[in-house]
């Protein structure tokens, strides 16, 4: 497959806009152009997005009051999200550390966040007081990454589609554009404790993609998270981590190497700022932008209460491919699987069965059949009679002519057609079947 190449260098700018209440598959990106996602309006002060034909370049001041909102408010806060709309991020964060100028907004009965509870707010209030975004962001140059925000030539705008819950921006490691990789990407998520079925399939299913020119998406954890990323890197392939904790703090401990790898081959993501360290709940927030980010998500095993199956939903709601490898009946790790089934995922058992589905128009999978046996080529009339030549012993033509209700000259005629063809054998005034090896059918391979 041919890897999307180096992100292009590009002017550090931001559009800080935030989505309207309206989600859906609307948003997901189509092309290199950057602009406004559905439900933005250019009335919502110094957030708004951009028009098109703008730069979409926003002041260093937005990406820094960014950077430090990350730090401020956890992933997918719908509540920050609605503020961040309405007063853009320096508003926000001029509100949060009560330094607001007066002209930017009547302050009214002095509180600028109605109907947002007063612990959230503290809360906001003392990680904001201790963030210096400007050490984060310069600890993320340090690594060679960046720091990308709404507006950015390389900001994937099918996370617009996340609405109040959109990221406050996305810290990056690796050397490849997100947004051209977002563009044909696929999440292939599954249980931590996965069988080797499993593990082996979800290897499989990465290694076909990315040898189609399709990116790898998933979250880095054990079982088919890692297998995913381990199939696509062996195929030299593409494919992204979307991490739940700092990109320079490699969770699970035990993945320190692979998400190593994947930061020289890859890209590393994740919404939470250096250092930052995961937590149960921001594992399953971190479940939307793999959701997001991709044009579909594939279930490899997952139980009835797994975090994968937060994905799988989370995608149907923005209007993106569902889908699911079916397992064994009898096991538990794939019981959540086969439920997404029974309702609106598509089953998938191979990479051109997920192409089929998230890639172009006409991109088709190949037509499955069963074993094609040399028999099946035989004319109805020859089937007939070989039908009626007993499985032992030879037997005389008139007997055969009479289960086959035929005449013997015509029985006898197509006697000789099948020997010809070496399907059945002459022994003095009798017939009887030939006994050699079936050739072996053209039967796809695999599967237990």
């Amino acid at each position: 497959m041919t890897t999307p190449g180096p992100r292009p260098d590009t002017d550090p700018g931001a559009d800080p806009g935030t989505l309207g209440s309206d989600t859906g598959h609307r948003g997901l990106d189509t092309g290199p152009e950057p602009g406004p996602g559905p439900g933005f309006s250019p009335d919502h002060g110094p957030d708004s997005d951009p028009r098109p034909g703008s730069s979409g370049a926003a002041s260093g001041d937005e990406r820094l009051a960014r950077a430090a909102l990350s730090r401020a408010v956890e992933p997918g806060d719908e509540h920050a999200g609605r503020w961040l709309r309405r007063y853009g991020a320096t508003g926000f964060l001029d509100r949060l550390l009560d330094t607001a100028p007066a002209h930017r907004a009547p302050r009214g009965d002095g509180d600028p966040f109605p109907g947002t509870g007063p612990k959230r707010v503290a809360s906001w209030r003392l990680r904001a007081t201790a963030a210096d975004p400007g050490r984060d962001l310069a600890a993320i140059r340090d690594l060679g990454g960046r720091f990308l925000v709404p507006g950015d030539t390389e900001w994937p705008r099918q996370l617009d589609d996340l609405a109040d819950a959109r990221p406050l921006g996305l810290w990056v490691r690796g050397p490849a554009d997100l947004r051209a990789w977002a563009l044909r990407s696929v999440a292939l998520v599954g249980a931590r404790a996965c069988t080797p079925y499993g593990a082996h399939t979800a290897a499989a299913l990465a290694t076909g993609l990315a040898r189609q020119g399709w990116v790898v998406v998933s979250g880095a954890a054990y079982g088919i998270d890692g297998a995913a990323h381990r199939g696509a890197l062996a195929a030299g392939g593409a494919t992204v981590a979307v991490l739940a904790c700092g990109v320079d703090t490699p969770y699970p401990r035990g993945h320190a190497q692979l998400i190593g790898r994947i930061a020289e081959q890859g890209l590393v993501v994740g919404e939470l700022p250096p250092e930052s360290h995961p937590t149960p709940s921001r594992f399953i927030l971190r479940n939307r932008v793999i959701a997001a980010l991709t044009r579909g998500t594939v279930v490899i095993e997952a139980q009835h209460r797994s975090g994968s199956l937060v994905t799988a939903r989370a995608a149907a709601r923005l209007g993106r491919h569902t889908m699911g490898v079916p397992g064994p009946v009898t096991s538990a790790l794939s019981a959540g699987v086969h439920e997404l089934l029974r309702g609106d995922a598509a089953l998938v058992t191979d990479a051109d069965e997920i192409v089929e589905l998230v890639g172009e128009m006409g991109q088709l999978a190949p037509t499955r059949r069963g074993p094609v046996l040399p028999r099946d080529l035989l004319a109805p009339a020859a089937a007939h009679i070989l039908e009626a030549v007993p499985a032992r012993g030879p037997t005389p033509t008139t007997v055969i002519a009479r289960r086959a209700g035929t005449t013997p000259d015509d029985t006898l005629a197509k006697l000789y057609e099948l020997h010809s063809l070496g399907f059945v054998e002459r022994h003095g005034e009798g017939w009887q079947l030939t006994n050699a090896t079936t050739p072996a059918p053209n039967v796809r391979r695999g599967g237990t």
